[in-house]
């Protein structure tokens, strides 16, 4: 039940940074909106390998929704789940609103995996997600740009972390490497 109520405060803001160390949490305690309404949690991929990915429509580095859903394609079969997650952090560039961004994603890149509605992904506004990988992993595993990639392993623990210039296509021995490490 502690573990309940945390979760609860974490999602709504109520604990600062510092004090997510001491909570033991997995990433499957956190819950994203999902970008066509109602809640994303992403506990529903408990036991799977996710790649969360900060994602924008009017980036230079955009074409890499390509390669990420070439990862889904190959990987999800095995277990895999990739996230996109689109903020308008950095150059706000996703100014679109969510029905725009999953438009583009779908017509442009024939994006099939999961994207939640557009979250601040960096400071004190960033969703809990982000504020707990920097709190496991130091400031250098703050998203400095688009596309920055967080790798989830089956237990829920970080297992990467990724800069937003490593193209998608150089995660698959990471991928596959957690896909074949069993959950905890």
């Amino acid at each position: 039940m502690a573990r309940i109520f945390r979760a609860v405060r974490l999602m709504l803001g109520w604990v600062r940074t510092p004090a997510l160390e001491e909570n033991g949490m997995t990433a499957w305690e956190f819950t994203f909106a999902s970008i066509d309404g109602g809640a994303l949690p992403l506990e529903q991929f408990r036991g799977k390998v996710m790649l969360v990915v900060n994602t924008a429509s009017h980036c230079g580095l955009t074409p890499q929704y390509e390669g990420l859903e070439t990862l889904y394609r190959s990987y999800r079969d095995g277990g895999f789940v990739l996230l996109g997650v689109p903020s308008n952090d950095f150059g706000q560039q996703e100014p679109g609103t969510a029905e725009e961004i999953k438009t583009f994603c779908t017509a442009k890149f024939a994006v099939d995996f999961p994207l939640a509605g557009k979250e601040s992904v960096v400071g004190e506004t960033a969703h809990p997600f982000y504020r707990w990988v920097v709190a496991e992993k130091g400031q250098e595993a703050a998203p400095r740009w688009n596309f920055h990639k967080v790798l989830i392993g089956r237990d829920g623990e970080i297992a990467g972390v990724y800069g937003s210039r490593i193209p998608p296509a150089d995660l698959a021995v990471s991928i596959r490497a957690a896909l074949d490490t069993p959950a905890a």
